[in-house]
Order: structure tokens, then sequence, then C-alpha cells
């Protein structure tokens, strides 16, 4: 796939957004299995912009896993090389097109440390990227909610379908992703638009259940028939479903061999209103990593895996947006039957 003006251009405006401008250091990162489409567009779009642009390329890893790993935001591309590590830490601004982004790798430190802002491009068809036009106001709404959700003490979702999670709030890590990258040591992920928390050990109790059209993007694709999931202390203790959802579910997360894949890895909410709940349909599945899918606005996201703040660490992983749920903070609402409050949507 080659790149088109309007891709240049989107890419353009969000680096400028970022703070790029003329005669910053820029390091582009990506990888041998990186969609090219996206480097290419990177590069010119900073280069426009008065970049001074290199470009780190990586092997892309064999796994060590017996199933395919997607969607972790977790790239081993790194794989601790230490000149890797240095020229990105020296650069103001670092591009990140790798397969599964710098998000949760463990190399990440060190170059936020060593003052470089990071923007992570998430590996989508560069279509997204075009589509979901900027909002101005996304970042003020972003940091209300995540301002209420640091505030309280118990977060919990609810559905007519049965869904009945409650998730205590002290000592977990919460963020907001704006899209944007805030001076040196900051990272953001593009697209953006979603409040999270990764909950302490211990703090995660009750039931999932996925109904039809609700998602799966370890797998990319809606779910199509139900599955409970019981929840005690974090893990996922039982899986419940007569269809092949359930059945896929089980025997991914087994594929690993360990209770952390098991276990909550972080919990939010969407916010971003061009997001559409709709768009997986509309692509085939290595054209999409499925964050648009994360960020639209009024979904509850549950996902499974590594939890940083809670000490567990696994390659196993679920995120697992799901629809016309309530989001409450302390028993007020933020996401009502789907829909975001109106202090948190955008204004009319």
């Amino acid at each position: 796939m080659s790149t088109e003006w309007r891709y240049i251009q989107a890419f353009r405006e969000q680096f400028a957004r970022c703070g790029l401008h003329d005669g910053e250091v820029v390091t582009i990162l990506s990888e041998t299995q990186s969609r090219p489409a996206l480097v290419v567009t990177a590069r010119l779009a900073a280069q426009s912009l008065g970049g001074r642009v290199s470009e780190v390329v990586l092997p892309t890893p064999s796994s060590s896993h017996p199933v395919p790993i997607r969607s972790t935001g977790a790239s081993q591309a790194i794989a601790g090389n230490r000149s890797v590590i240095a020229a990105l830490g020296a650069a103001d601004l670092v591009i990140d097109c790798t397969v599964e982004g710098l998000l949760h790798a463990p190399e990440l430190g060190q170059i936020l440390g060593a003052g470089a802002r990071v923007l992570m491009i998430s590996n989508e068809h560069p279509d997204t990227f075009d589509r979901l036009r900027w909002d101005d106001d996304l970042p003020r709404r972003v940091d209300l909610g995540l301002a209420r959700l640091r505030a309280a003490s118990v977060m919990r979702a609810t559905s007519a379908a049965g869904t009945d999670l409650s998730v205590r709030l002290d000592g977990g890590f919460s963020a907001g992703s704006t899209g944007l990258t805030d001076g040196p040591g900051s990272i953001a992920h593009w697209p953006g638009g979603l409040v999270l928390v990764f909950p302490a050990a211990g703090s995660v109790n009750g039931e999932i259940v996925l109904s039809p059209g609700d998602m799966n993007l370890t797998f990319n694709l809606y779910v199509r028939s139900r599955v409970r999931l019981v929840i005690i202390d974090d893990h996922i203790v039982e899986i419940d479903g007569d269809g092949l959802d359930a059945e896929l579910f089980r025997s991914y997360l087994g594929a690993f061999s360990d209770r952390e894949s098991y276990a909550t890895s972080h919990v939010g909410w969407g916010m971003n209103p061009s997001a559409r709940w709709d768009a997986l349909e509309l692509y085939d599945k290595r054209e999409t990593w499925g964050t648009e899918l994360r960020a639209f606005a009024g979904n509850f996201l549950y996902s499974t895996g590594a939890n940083e703040t809670a000490g567990r660490f696994t390659a196993g992983h679920f995120d697992l947006p799901m629809r016309n749920c309530t989001v409450t903070l302390d028993g007020t609402p933020v996401v009502v039957d789907g829909t975001l409050i109106p202090d948190l949507a955008p204004p009319e």
C-alpha cells in the first residue's frame, strides 16, 4: 500500500499538535513487519514540518509462544538493545511505528527518562487516521473523565445482559489517552480517547457478560454468542457459553499455561465520538489493530493479561470493548447504557 497526500496531511496535523517544529530531532522506530505506508507517511509528514528525521528499523523477533500475539502494546522488537535505546532517548520525538507499540515495552522507561517524548502510531489502515477527524475539545473531556476516576474509590460496570463488575480504585494506576504528547518524557497513542485504570492486586470481582456485537480485539471479531466470565480477586475463574466464542476464549488463554493470562489488566471507558464500534466489519483482519474500537464513545473496556501495577506479566491478552453498559464512579454515572453523560460528551 502506498501513501496518499490525505494521509500525510492527517499525520502532519497530528505531529504539529504534539509540538513537532522546525529543527526538532525526530526518530521513526519501525520493524521489518511494520506497515510500510505508516512508516513512509510518518517520515514525509515529519519532514514537511522541518523535523530532522532519522529511522531505526529492527528485525521483527520470532515468537516464543504457541499462539499468535496481538494488540499487547508491548513490542519485543528492541529486545534490550542498548544502542537502540540510546538512539531513541536522544531524540526529541520518537514516532513509534512498531507492530505492537511501545506503550508497555520494557524499554519505555529508559527512553522517556532520557527526555524523549513518544507518539505511538497504532498499527491501523491509514484510512483510520484520515477518517477520525480531530476534536479540539477531546483532551479537555478526557482530562475531566480522568479527574473523576482519580477522585473515586470504586468503579462499577453493569448491563442488562448481566455484567456486574466492581473495581476498587485505591492503589491503581490511572491514565487518559488524548492522542497528544505532553512535553519531554510523555507518551501518547493515536488514535486517542480513552480513560482507564490498571487496578492494584485483589481489586476486581464480579461478572462480565459479553453479548453479540461486543468485541474481542485479539481475534478482531465481533462476539456472536454469549460469553460469561466469573472474576474473583482479579482472575477469571469460570468461562461459560454454548457458542464458539467461549470455546475460543478458553482455548487461547489456556495456550499460555499461566494464571496471569486470566487476570485483569485494565478497565475503563471510551471517549472518542468520531470512533465507530462498527468499523471492524469494514476491514480485513490484518488491516486493523482495533484502537478505534477501544476508544469509541461510551464503550466499557475490560482487558485481561499483564498489569504492572499488580505485578503481573504475561503475553496472554484480551481487549474486550462492550456496548450498552453503565459505568459508575462511587455510584455516579459516567456512562449510561452505552452513552456518555453530557459532561463528558461533545458539546451540542
